[in-house]
């Protein structure tokens, strides 16, 4: 799956999470182009954004496309703009479709083959063991991993005021770091106050971004088809009604996310440590559930070790190795430094499949209700909602 071609209307083309800030950019009146679009003047049009003198780019951790659409009874301010006939297509998020590589993905507007940011776990190419990256834990430094100037920083260049409203504790993050730095961070203690803050700083010209992230949590320990998430999902229609409401007249207003969630089945739950073939010349195991980077022992062949997890997984799901990952596109154009920390063996789960490893994860951790990081239109598709203040 190539989702970070450029030009086109195919979804996955200019429809793409990597188009949205160098989009927006156009539409303020300092286009900034980024190593995999070039023009953002055509991903404004092709995306529908209109011209304005500032805009808040809004980004719900963990609220897919279809997600928004199962659950719209719930959210009257979502709803009346999935009326409009401009929101309602989704666009496409990267691969894998999990936090840590859609966020280089968006504030880059580039991908994970050039930020080097490409899954939950992956290989520190400077140890050769496992790093983290929503913490950096075991990783490089943020600056020198992801590389790519992000939107925020090239536009801050230019002269743009450039604003980040989101939580104190994600101000000076190492995610924060690596994907979405160059920003003035104003921080919020409450929803409320960053709304309100996004709001304030969109009386000067500019781009302003707000996260919200209650969606991923709460999908993450009760599931997105919980009563919990509903609620949670109310909250955060409540706070975009609250934006609109607030937001200077004249303001472009984009709401977006990072991925969407699967609800999972315990029942086809894959665990390696069960099954002595799967790990068989496999020194590590990284990724995500949905995702699995697999990484091969030094004298093992990658292709052995794709056939063996072929034929046991038939189509529960799709394995590919690296070469054949790299030549499909699937983590767009792959920098050379980059190629180190991608699995020689990469297995995209089907259906609401599972595949972890008790023996480095926590048993919580292996049995998450809902999850995301595959190629799934659920976890992939997500929105893109325009309005106008």
């Amino acid at each position: 799956m190539d989702g970070n071609r450029t030009g086109g209307n195919e979804r996955g083309g200019a429809l793409h999470l990597s188009s949205i800030l160098p989009a927006l950019s156009a539409s303020i009146g300092t286009p900034v182009a980024t190593r995999v679009h070039r023009d953002p003047e055509s991903l404004r049009r092709t995306l529908g954004f209109p011209q304005a003198r500032s805009a808040i780019v809004v980004l719900v951790d963990g609220m897919g496309y279809w997600n928004i659409n199962l659950r719209r009874g719930h959210a009257p301010y979502l709803r009346s703009l999935m009326g409009h006939s401009e929101n309602q297509r989704p666009i496409a998020t990267c691969a894998p479709s999990t936090t840590v590589a859609a966020m280089a993905t968006f504030g880059t507007g580039t991908c994970p083959g050039m930020t080097g940011m490409a899954g939950y776990t992956e290989r520190n190419p400077n140890t050769g063991g496992l790093c983290q990256l929503i913490q950096f834990r075991d990783a490089p430094g943020p600056e020198e991993l992801q590389r790519e100037p992000t939107v925020f920083e090239l536009l801050a260049a230019k002269g743009v005021r450039v604003t980040s409203s989101g939580l104190p504790k994600f101000a000076f993050s190492p995610l924060t770091r690596a994907a979405l730095r160059g920003t003035h961070y104003v921080s919020g203690g409450s929803p409320r106050q960053r709304v309100l803050n996004a709001c304030k700083a969109a009386e000067e010209p500019g781009l302003i971004y707000l996260y919200i992230r209650d969606a991923d949590k709460t999908g993450h320990n009760y599931g997105w088809h919980s009563d919990r998430w509903i609620a949670a999902f109310e909250s955060i229609d409540a706070q975009l009604a609250l934006l609109r409401r607030f937001a200077p007249k004249g303001t472009l207003i984009v709401i977006t996310a990072d991925h969407g969630m699967i609800q999972t089945d315990p029942e086809a739950r894959i665990d390696v440590a069960e099954h002595g073939e799967l790990g068989r010349g496999v020194a590590l195991v990284g990724g995500e559930p949905r995702s699995v980077m697999l990484y091969a022992e030094p004298d093992e062949d990658p292709e052995a070790i794709a056939g063996r997890w072929r034929d046991f997984l038939g189509d529960r799901a799709e394995v590919r190795t690296k070469a054949e990952a790299i030549g499909q596109g699937m983590f767009g154009p792959v920098e050379e430094r980059v190629e180190p920390v991608l699995g020689d063996v990469l297995v995209s789960a089907a259906s609401r499949v599972t595949i972890v490893d008790s023996r480095t994860q926590s048993d919580a951790a292996t049995r998450l209700p809902s999850v995301h990081g595959s190629l799934t239109h659920m976890e992939s598709d997500i929105p893109c909602l325009i309005d106008m203040a």
